[in-house]
């Protein structure tokens, strides 16, 4: 698939890498893109691509695949996407720190006077990242909050929230158990708003969880603080190689992918 623009205004740019769509998107241009992406019609997705979910990806016939292709935007966060558009020389896409790019983009919401719905997370985490969102962005609309670890018996009850508060942003965090793909698999049940999944955001914003730092994450070494949390992410080196692996393979022998 040849690299091309999303369409002749747009201001992204969208690239393959082994199969997967990843966007190319300047800090400066996030306000032009938001703004885009909020006019288009229907549920929309922008997502934090992991070389995890990049693997993930690949597999066509799954649901994961199918929710990548149609993402209105995709921005790596993993240092090793980044050597492989390198190496396959592709057009080099900016990576991004999900806690920054949240942050960019709340900032666009609240500069625009957009709304704003949060899922996911305990109820305590969830008030206090609600209550330090409003002290920080005053003029983002915060229209409804939802808990995570819900039971199945009020997943209608948590689509119809969302649906009546119609907001321009849902951000989707830990508790929610389809996780990215939670937006995705119910699309059809909502009118017109952005969803994100990032596990560690209400967390973050309540002062629970301490987000990596800049410095770590500019070196790549975000992998390890993971680690130290779960020593079993060690065996993620098997997929890693199978990443390395993948990206000598296209360059050898298929040069125009």
């Amino acid at each position: 698939m040849a690299e091309e623009l999303r369409n002749e205004n747009s201001k992204l740019k969208r690239i393959n890498l082994l199969g997967v769509p990843v966007d190319v998107c300047n800090p400066g241009d996030m306000d032009e893109v938001i703004l885009e992406i909020l006019a288009k019609p229907g549920t929309k997705q922008i997502v934090f691509l992991s070389v995890w979910d990049l693997l993930k990806g690949r597999k066509k016939k799954k649901n994961f695949s199918k929710y990548l292709h149609s993402a209105d935007l995709i921005l790596p966060v993993s240092k090793s996407i980044i050597w492989g558009a390198k190496f396959l020389k592709k057009t080099v896409p900016v990576r991004y720190n999900p806690f920054s790019a949240v942050i960019a983009i709340l900032s666009v919401m609240e500069y625009h006077y957009k709304s704003l719905f949060l899922l996911g997370g305990r109820k305590k985490a969830l008030q206090k990242a609600e209550s330090n969102l409003r002290s920080t962005l005053p003029n983002l609309q915060i229209v409804g909050r939802y808990v995570g670890y819900y039971s199945k018996d009020i997943e209608k009850d948590v689509v119809q929230a969302i649906y009546k508060a119609s907001p321009s942003l849902v951000i989707v965090s830990d508790g929610i158990k389809e996780k990215k793909l939670w937006a995705y698999n119910r699309r059809n049940n909502f009118a017109s708003s952005i969803f994100l999944y990032y596990k560690d955001c209400i967390g973050i914003f309540s002062d629970r969880v301490k987000r990596v730092s800049e410095k770590t994450f500019d070196r790549g070494l975000e992998i390890w603080a993971e680690i130290f949390k779960n020593p079993l992410k060690i065996f993620l080196i098997f997929p890693y190689l199978r990443y390395i692996i993948l990206v000598f393979w296209y360059r050898l022998f298929k040069k125009n992918s």
